[in-house]
């Protein structure tokens, strides 16, 4: 027997009927406050400045120096770093909105507890 099929047969047998008993959604109510400053904080840094450092700008003024100085291979090195760094800008801003509807949503459903979604509940 191959050394990681028996912890998949025990756990493929493991209790058949057990399903998650909800969305989780109290769960992300209770986090939504936190989840949001930490976006905050982190579009702020990404936003700021060249001289605040984890900044775009800085990060693209990097760049540029290392272009203009001929560095080719720091440059490529640096705007690949760039290039993900604002991707992230764009993901960070688009889950600032999402989390404004989940604030939204949790507000008029008494912070999740109202959740009419759980299993059982539609039939």
């Amino acid at each position: 027997m191959p050394a990681g099929s028996a912890g998949a047969a025990s756990a493929a047998g493991a209790s058949p009927g057990a399903e998650p008993a909800g969305d989780g959604a109290r769960a992300l109510c209770k986090r939504a406050l936190k989840a949001g400053r930490r976006i905050g904080r982190a579009l702020k840094r990404l936003e700021a400045g060249k001289a605040r450092r984890g900044s775009v700008a800085r990060l693209q003024q990097r760049v540029d120096h290392a272009r203009k100085a001929g560095h080719t291979g720091i440059a490529t090195f640096l705007q690949g770093r760039l290039d993900t760094r604002e991707s992230l800008k764009k993901d960070l801003q688009q889950r600032k909105q999402d989390l404004a509807g989940v604030k939204t949503w949790c507000a008029k459903n008494d912070g999740g507890k109202n959740d009419s979604g759980k299993k059982g509940s539609g039939k």
